[in-house]
This record gives C-alpha cells, structure tokens and sequence, in this order.
C-alpha cells in the first residue's frame, strides 16, 4: 500500500455517482428487460469511464466507483449494503414493515433499535420532512438458512473490469469495497441460535469476496458504518464501556473474515453513516480510536471533514500510530453540496500531518459520493481534494 513518503497522495472512500446510463441498465436488468452480456458491456465500459476520470482528476487510488454494486436511482444510501443481497444465498426477502417489526424482536439481531436511531427520534419533524433514499415499499432481506457466498461471478467482473480500466489508465493504485460481518449482520436472523454464530457464518461469506479481491492483487476495502453508527441503533443508550465490548465481537468477526490476507492490502472505512441529518448523537472518534488499531488493516478511512467531526483530528494528537499504518481522513464531504476550497482541503491535510506525520497521511473523502451528491458536485469535490494535496504538498515537502 503506497504511503505520502514523497507527496500527499489521494483517494476516495469508494461509491462514486452512476451515469444515467448506467442506472438505466441497473433498472432494466432487475425488470427482467436487458440481456446478461448486454448490461455486462454497459458495466464494463462505465467503470472505465470512471477510473479514467479519476486518474484525469488526479487521484492516486482509485476504484470501479462501486459500480458493480447496483444503484437503479441517482439518491441510494443503501448499494454499499444491499449489493451483498444478491450475492448470498440463505436469505430470504420480507417487505420493509415486516422487516422493521422482525428487527425489534428479542433474538433476531444485535440491534434492537435499528430504524429508529436516538437522533432520529431529537428531529423527527426534520426527518419525517425529507428524503433518505428510503424506499418504503422495498424488500430486505431474513437470513432463513445457512448463508453462502453467490458472488462469485460478480466479484470476478468487479475485478475484471477494474483490472483493465487500470491498466489502460496506469492507475497506480486500486481498490474494491465489500460490506462488513459486523454491518451485514444487522439484517434480521431467522436461522442461527446466537448472534456470534450469525457474524461468524457472515464473516465466513464474506472472506470468500475480500480473498477474490485480493488475490487479484488489489486491495479489498471494509465498509463498517456499524463501528461507529451501532451506538446510535441501541436502546438504552449504553455507556461507553458497554458499546466497545458490544463492537468486540464485530471487529474480532472482522478480523476472522480477514484471516490470511495481508494487512497492506486492506483498507477499513468507518463512518456515522451517510445520511444527511444533525448527528447531534453520533459517538465521538476519540473513543474508538483504540479498537480501531485492532482491526487488522493497513490504513483506516474515517469521516473528518462534515461538521460534527472536523474538529476531532486533535483527538489523534499524542496518539502512537502503529508502525506501517496510515490513515485516511476525509478532507471533502459527501455531506454538503458546499465545494470545500484548495485551501481548506490543504489545511486539513496539514492538520493530520502535524500530528500522525506527513508520510502516513493520505487525503480521502468523509463517504461515498454516489448516490448522495450531484455528478458536477462529486467531480468539483474531487478536484478540490487533488488541489488541496497539492498545495499541501508543497508546504510539506
């Protein structure tokens, strides 16, 4: 894994806006209405499309833009996640009220509070006024049955698709998100008798992905909201303590997904979630820095620059970063349609660098763009995050 020995360098958390082209085909082929090997070409010619604009924009580590994972409309919270539905057998769909209903019952999940979060419930005039991506007649997933790993063909055109759209291109870098045992399992459990056997058999599936990724030589990254988010989605709210041995068995789950992958080819991403909302309950970093380190990783992704967690990189000061680790803050958010200036992206830059070292610092993004910001908005982003290393960059160096 590259890290800033020689200049900030730049990537992005993943999820990049689909064309209309693209989310045209996704809608058909759940109709029934495109052919396999027509959508394939559809897929195969967008992403590199999408890595040559990240190599244009000049971003060092780029992705597919997450575009194998289905997105049928321009606003979708949710592809990070569901995209895992299709490729896992055992589960079952149920409507989104049983869903909900089905979450709230003792024993069918380690959440007991997952659609109605504490900061939901402090603005539900605000929430109830606006959209989420939500789709209130959509269809979740139970697991009813052993899970297994159906993926295979779909990582395999993940991979394949990045691998030529990054040779063509000379990316120097590449990575490919997957989900999470510990956000995976907050579906609800219909089959496994513990909570620790259901994110052990998810772990199990999932190790199937993050090895396909890797194997090809890139770099699989973790989506796990759930690290921080879950403190939000637990009635009543436990005490400090209390949530980090509630995300052990996430991140010991993780770690075991993870088993025989070397370190410098993963990446883990932890977020408050990307819902545009207050966040006035979100958990602060400072407390989970220390379970962070635990998680076997070569770098950590993590939101810093929306404004409930800009302030929070004084949180890493005397911390000991671990030797060959690297963080990635987001210095540009997804959270705002506000183009964050050259020159603030440069200062948040410097501001991680002053405290964890210049050579372990590489400039991301808080979330995924995709299906949260405007197409010229995620571009105009992107740009200010590559001006703002630049300008970073020569002050550093």
């Amino acid at each position: 894994m590259l890290n800033s020995a020689d200049r900030i360098r730049t990537t992005h958390v993943g999820s990049l806006p689909r064309t209309d082209e693209l989310i045209r085909a996704n809608a058909r082929r759940a109709r029934g209405e495109i052919s396999e090997p027509d959508f394939q070409a559809v897929l195969t010619e967008s992403v590199g499309d999408v890595v040559e604009k990240q190599v244009e924009w000049g971003i060092d580590v780029v992705n597919d833009g997450e575009y194998g994972h289905a997105m049928a409309s321009d606003v979708d919270y949710g592809a990070w996640w569901h995209y895992s539905f299709a490729r896992t057998g055992g589960l079952e769909t149920v409507d989104n009220t049983s869903f909900q209903e089905i979450l709230k019952t003792p024993g069918n999940g380690r959440y007991n509070s997952f659609a109605v979060r504490r900061d939901w419930n402090r603005f539900a005039d605000f929430y109830e006024s606006i959209n989420l991506g939500n789709d209130p007649d959509g269809e979740f997933p139970i697991a009813t049955g052993p899970l297994t790993y159906q993926g295979q063909d779909a990582v395999a055109a993940d991979i394949n698709n990045l691998r030529t759209a990054v040779e063509k291109n000379e990316a120097s870098e590449a990575f490919i998100a997957s989900l999470s045992p510990g956000s995976a399992s907050r579906i609800g459990n219909h089959h496994y008798a513990t909570d620790e056997e259901f994110i052990y058999a998810w772990a199990d599936v999932l190790h199937e992905e993050y090895k396909a990724i890797t194997d090809a030589g890139f770099i699989v990254q973790l989506d796990d909201p759930s690290i921080a988010e879950a403190w939000d989605q637990l009635t009543p709210e436990p005490t400090i303590e209390e949530y980090l041995r509630f995300n052990q068995l996430a991140i010991e789950a993780a770690n075991y997904a993870l088993r025989g992958i070397p370190e410098e080819q993963v990446r883990f991403h932890l977020c408050w979630g990307s819902w545009h909302g207050p966040h006035t309950t979100d958990i602060e970093i400072k407390h989970l820095i220390d379970s962070l380190f635990t998680i076997n990783a070569g770098a950590y992704v993590f939101e810093a620059a929306n404004v409930r967690h800009a302030h929070e990189w004084k949180d890493w000061e005397g911390v000991s970063l671990p030797d060959g680790k690297l963080v990635i803050p987001g210095v540009v958010s997804h959270s705002t349609n506000v183009v964050e200036h050259p020159e603030l992206v440069a200062q948040r830059i410097e501001q991680y660098a002053s405290v964890l070292g210049k050579e372990n610092v590489i400039a991301g993004t808080d979330c995924g763009l995709g299906g949260r910001l405007h197409p010229q908005v995620a571009e105009a982003k992107l740009k200010s995050l590559t001006e703002g290393a630049r300008i970073a960059t020569e002050r550093l160096y």
